[in-house]
C-alpha cells in the first residue's frame, strides 16, 4: 500500500517555485491557491469553463458561464468541440485539427498551462483533461472541486461574456490512438476469454448496470458489456462543504481511491491494474463521466488506462452488441 504522503505529492504538486516553461507535465489536480498563484506570476494561463449537463437536466452550462465564472475563463463546449458521429452520439472525440482550432480560438499555445473547472465541483472537467492529454497537451491540469471550491475559498468571479481571446498559433497535434477504444475494439474484447481480455470499467449506477435501473436515454437498454465491472464514478469521489452549507465533490485521496478500486475489482487485479500489468478501458453512459474514473486510475499511476469513447450509448444502440444483465 502507497503511503498518503507519498501519493498525495504525486498529484497535488505546489506550482508557485517552478517555471511553467520548464515543466513537461503539470499535475493532473490543482488547487485554487495554485492558480492563483499561476495567475500573480503571470504564467501563460488559459482557464476553461468545461461544464456539460445531463441530457435529462433543464440546465445550460454556457448561460450559467455568463452569469458567474473564474475571471478570464472562456467556455469550452464539449459538444461543439467535437466529431461528427453516425450514430448522431455528443462529444466524442475531435479530429486532430479541430482540437488545434479550438485551442486557437482560446488563445491557447502548445505551452499554455490549461485549467480546466466545471460547475458541479468535479463532474465534466476530467473529460476536457482526458481530451487535452490525448492530444499531447501534458501542460493541464483541472481544479479540483472547480467554481465552488473557487467561491468557498473567497477568490472572485465574474459574469457576462467574456473579451475576445487573442487568436494563438497551434500545430495539428497527433492524437494518441492507444488512449482511446471505439466500437470494433469493445466488441471484440467481450468476446474474449476474461484472462486475455482488457478490462472495462463501467461509471454509471449499479442499478444501470445490472439491468434493473433504466437509462436516462429514452429506449436505451441497460445491462453491461462482458469482460466489465461497475465501478461508480462517485466512489472515486468525495462532498466537501462551502460557505451556506453548500456541498460539492472533489477526488477523494489517493490512498481511498485505491480503496474503492480494490473494492470492486480485488486486491491483486487493483495491483496489476496500477502496475499497468492489466490493462483497463473506463466507460460510462456517454463517455462523459468515464473521464473520471481515467483520471482517478492515472492519479494512482496506471499507465495502461484508455476510455471508451462512446461508451453505453454506442454500444447498446447497436442490435449486434452482446448484452448481460445482473
Amino acid at each position: 500500500m502507497f503511503s498518503r504522503r507519498s501519493l498525495l505529492a504525486s498529484f497535488h504538486v505546489p506550482l508557485s517555485s517552478r517555471s511553467i516553461a520548464t515543466i513537461s507535465m503539470a499535475p493532473l489536480l490543482i488547487r485554487p491557491s495554485e492558480l492563483n498563484n499561476l495567475l500573480k506570476e503571470k504564467q501563460d494561463v488559459a482557464i476553461l469553463d468545461a461544464t456539460w449537463f445531463m441530457p435529462n437536466v433543464p440546465r445550460n452550462g454556457y448561460e450559467e458561464f455568463l452569469q458567474k465564472r473564474i475571471p478570464g475563463a472562456h467556455f469550452l463546449d464539449l459538444d461543439k468541440v467535437a466529431s461528427s458521429h453516425p450514430l448522431g452520439l455528443k462529444h466524442m472525440m475531435p479530429s486532430e485539427r479541430a482540437f488545434a482550432d479550438a485551442c486557437e480560438s482560446f488563445g491557447i499555445k502548445p505551452s499554455s498551462h490549461v485549467v480546466l473547472y466545471d460547475t458541479h465541483g468535479i463532474f465534466s472537467s476530467p473529460r476536457a483533461l482526458f481530451m487535452f492529454r490525448t492530444f499531447g497537451h501534458s501542460n493541464s491540469s483541472v481544479l479540483d472541486g472547480g467554481l465552488p471550491i473557487w467561491e468557498s475559498e473567497s477568490n472572485s468571479v465574474e459574469n457576462g461574456p467574456p473579451p475576445e481571446a487573442e487568436k494563438a498559433e497551434y500545430p495539428t497535434p497527433r492524437l494518441d490512438h492507444g488512449s482511446i477504444r471505439d466500437y470494433d475494439q469493445i466488441s471484440k474484447n467481450a468476446s474474449l476469454d476474461p484472462a486475455v481480455a482488457e478490462l472495462v470499467l463501467d461509471a454509471r449506477s449499479r442499478g444501470r448496470y445490472l439491468g434493473v435501473d433504466p437509462e436516462p436515454r429514452p429506449g436505451l437498454s441497460s445491462g453491461h458489456m462482458p469482460n466489465s465491472v461497475s465501478l461508480p464514478f462517485n466512489v472515486f469521489l468525495e462532498q466537501k462543504t462551502g460557505p451556506g452549507a453548500n456541498t460539492f465533490p472533489v477526488f477523494k485521496a489517493a490512498p481511498d481511491i485505491q480503496k474503492a478500486l480494490e473494492d470492486a475489482v480485488g486486491q491483486d487485479r487493483a495491483s496489476r491494474i496500477i502496475k499497468g500489468e492489466l490493462p483497463v478501458v473506463t466507460s460510462c453512459g456517454s463517455g462523459m463521466t468515464a473521464g473520471i474514473l481515467w483520471l482517478g486510475l492515472k492519479l494512482l499511476g496506471a499507465p495502461q488506462t484508455a476510455v471508451y469513447d462512446e461508451s453505453w450509448t454506442g454500444y447498446a444502440m447497436r442490435p449486434t452488441s452482446k448484452i448481460e444483465k445482473n
